[in-house]
């Protein structure tokens, strides 16, 4: 199979559970641009703790930020895409969350509003640089243009979550749930570069490990789960590769997609 692309997730797969990347990944990554293909970052976090990273890997290509609401250009960083969701209740959403013992992120086009600070919004404030716009009551909050919410339950809650079905693309982890406007994805926003970029699905390849990959990893030619994935996430995928400890990405990319590897052929 010819690749053109690789589209790949960060949490869990590019970076260490340090938010470092490897040496190993790192010179995966270098080669395969090398050898002509174009490498993205397709993620959830928002624009200012993706760019840091897009730029110690030097990629020149657009990055997909919060699971497809946003696309931002490389070298601006200004958004080319944006896909804001809007609540038909939203005083439903937080009288929901205030009976609940959870944190709410919301990222919005201005910023980051949240109920609570913890240890990853100090992280994303270090990363990004910019602090939360707002923290406390978000029902006293004046924000607009949402981009996602983010509900850390700090347990699935799939009966509240299902709540907002009709109204949001809703995706449930381990500790909570996020919701984007409908028909966004990280599927949604790499077939509009496909389209700019004139690649076809069958020539990408997507890598992840999260709720949030599993519709790019079906619908690409190859999609790849890392080791430290569900079931639910493996099962969508083509290939399953390494724990993202161990440079489960550099392993699929050393032997599947550098071209001086003759023996594997997809």
């Amino acid at each position: 199979m010819n690749v053109r692309a690789i589209f790949i997730d960060m949490d869990g797969t590019l970076l260490k559970a340090s938010n470092n990347i490897s040496r190993r990944n790192m010179d995966a990554i270098y080669r395969l641009i090398n050898q002509g293909v174009k490498v993205f970052l397709a993620t959830g976090r928002h624009y200012e703790v993706t760019a840091p990273y897009h730029k110690e890997i030097g990629l020149q290509t657009p990055m997909i930020c919060l699971n497809g609401a946003a696309i931002h250009d490389a070298e601006t960083g200004r958004a080319m895409q944006m896909k804001t969701v809007r609540l038909m209740n939203e005083e439903r959403f937080h009288q929901l969350t205030a009976e609940n013992s959870c944190n709410v992120i919301i990222h919005t086009v201005n910023g980051l509003y949240c109920k609570e600070t913890n240890e990853e919004i100090d992280y994303w404030t270090k990363v990004g640089q910019i602090p939360p716009r707002y923290i406390g009551d978000l029902r006293q909050a004046n924000y607009q243009d949402v981009l996602k919410y983010s509900v850390r339950t700090g347990a699935p809650r799939p009966e509240l979550s299902a709540l907002f079905k009709k109204e949001a693309e809703v995706i449930n982890w381990n500790d909570g749930f996020e919701m984007v406007a409908p028909n966004v994805s990280k599927w949604s926003a790499i077939k509009n570069l496909l389209h700019a970029f004139r690649i076809s699905p069958s020539e990408v390849v997507a890598i992840g490990d999260g709720p949030n990959d599993i519709e790019m990893l079906r619908h690409v030619g190859t999609g790849v789960a890392m080791g430290n994935a569900s079931e639910e996430v493996k099962a969508a995928a083509d290939f399953v590769t390494g724990h993202h400890e161990n440079d489960g990405l550099a392993e699929f990319i050393e032997t599947y997609l550098h071209k001086s590897y003759n023996s594997y052929v997809i």
